[in-house]
């Protein structure tokens, strides 16, 4: 008859058990690096909101402004939680009556961390209050005698 051996249960090496920590902790930091990352685009994804909102709120006061010389000269604002803007507009005339082309600057301040963050807009705005009335009369003038040329084809 055979003896049989009692044979021991079969235990992990020390090799094995720090190959194993190594392969956790290498997926634990790649875990927590991605979770830093995530929470910073949110944050970041956050104050673009707050920016792109308090951009709307600041660009009212240029298109609610009636005299176009105001308006060029820009002015600051008062927005909430203590934070200011400042903006100012550059008003080109286009070849369209009472139709200008605007380069709308707007730089905002946040009251805690004093970060400056500014924002650039060029866009074309129908402000018939901000033409020259003789100007006005000369280009519908040009677009009526240019409509009737085309016409008479």
């Amino acid at each position: 008859m055979h003896a049989r051996r009692k044979s021991s249960p079969r235990a992990f090496t020390l090799l094995e058990v720090l190959v194993s920590l190594a392969i956790f902790a290498l997926a634990a930091v790649v875990l927590s690096a991605t979770y830093v990352n995530i929470l910073t685009s949110y944050d970041a994804v956050a104050h673009r909101n707050e920016h792109e909102q308090d951009l709307r709120l600041v660009s009212a006061q240029l298109l609610s402004e009636p005299d176009r010389k105001k308006a060029e000269g820009g002015g600051d604002f008062a927005l909430p939680d203590h934070r200011t803007a400042r903006w100012k507009a550059t008003i080109e005339e286009s070849a369209v009556a009472d139709l200008f082309k605007v380069k709308f600057r707007c730089e905002l301040r946040d009251a805690g961390t004093g970060k400056p963050w500014a924002e650039d807009e060029t866009f074309m705005l129908l402000r018939p209050t901000w033409s020259d009335p003789a100007a006005r009369d000369k280009l519908r003038a040009s677009a009526q005698d240019a409509s009737a040329k085309r016409n008479s084809r």
